[in-house]
């Protein structure tokens, strides 16, 4: 996930304001998930929470995140579709529902977890959480193909 971070700033950086922000975001949502994954192995044993201020920061910027993409960027793409090439839309059409899906698993991690205490014995945790990175890892796959597809036909203005 933290390359194809890396690969995203890199390739588009400065050519969107909006786009700039969420990447930002997601750059800030991969720390705090890796502070999770890291904290959980050296601090605890299978059953207690990692620090529930670290669980509540990072489902705020996940949520964050998640509804810059939809509220921005998608409503962007959505605004450019006119212009874009049937490629372009096919491409939108047919990640947007995919993406809808690793949506779900974000909000119900979210549900779930944005209250814990650290006193809380939530056993499903981990397995919660390597779930929730896949769908993230997914996730960013799905925007950097709309990305690509923004890019390639100079749309991402």
């Amino acid at each position: 996930m933290l390359k194809r971070q890396q690969a995203a700033q890199q390739r588009w950086q400065g050519q969107n304001a909006a786009i700039d922000r969420w990447l930002d975001e997601r750059q800030q949502l991969l720390v705090k998930y890796c502070q999770l994954v890291v904290t959980g192995h050296q601090e605890r044993d299978a059953t207690p929470l990692p620090d529930a201020q670290l669980i509540r920061e990072f489902c705020e910027i996940m949520v964050d995140y998640i509804s810059a993409g939809h509220f921005e960027i998608y409503d962007q793409i959505i605004q450019h579709s006119h212009r874009a090439p049937a490629i372009t839309r096919q491409v939108a059409d047919d990640v947007f529902p995919l993406i809808s899906d690793t949506t779900e698993i974000a909000l119900d991690f979210n549900d779930a977890y944005s209250e814990a205490t650290d006193q809380q014995q939530l056993p499903n945790f981990d397995r919660d959480l390597a779930e929730l990175g896949e769908a993230l890892e997914l996730r960013m796959e799905f925007e950097d193909r709309l990305l690509a597809t923004l890019e390639e036909h100079d749309l991402m203005s």
